[in-house]
């Protein structure tokens, strides 16, 4: 019980794997929503085809699977289960994903901008779900700096217009 009240009394985002608690899981899915949301509506403001709500469920979804890895490994510690695996079928299942949102137009290939994106958030969600709350943030802010200022730059220097998007 006193291990629990000192959880409570800490920031719901610290915490080592036997401190977890049900405020420190909330306080992590809120947030990959929130780090996937961002990059979410920066998609969803282009008009791709994966927008805001796939962004936030592709976070949330990879910060889950991460607070399940981790789990696994405090009840089976010692034990053969290692965190990494869920982890890594992660970053695998989301190359499938991306892949859908990829299309061949014409001479051009549109969609790869996004697939990235989605590999990303995917990432940040892990992160998140790890307790790598400084990581999740600076790799949002890079990717919303890129998605949102870098294609005006590309458009501008670019003779292929948005074909990458």
């Amino acid at each position: 019980m006193r291990s629990t009240l000192l959880v409570i009394r800490r920031s719901p985002f610290a915490g080592r794997v036997e401190d977890m608690n049900e405020l420190t899981i909330l306080c992590r899915l809120l947030l990959a929503a929130i780090f996937g949301g961002l990059i979410g509506l920066e998609r969803e403001l282009h008009g791709r085809a994966a927008g805001l709500r796939t962004h936030i469920l592709v976070c949330i979804g990879s910060a889950l699977l991460m607070l399940i890895s981790i789990e696994l490994a405090r009840q089976w510690q010692g034990s053969a289960p290692d965190p990494a695996r869920i982890a890594a079928q992660v970053v695998t299942g989301i190359g499938f994903l991306g892949a859908g949102t990829i299309i061949r137009e014409r001479a051009g290939i549109r969609g790869l901008t996004t697939a990235a994106s989605i590999w990303t958030i995917a990432a940040v969600g892990l992160a998140i779900g790890m307790g790598f709350y400084f990581a999740a943030l600076v790799t949002t802010a890079i990717a919303l700096v890129a998605l949102h200022f870098f294609s005006r730059l590309e458009r501008r220097f670019s003779k292929r217009g948005d074909e990458g998007e």
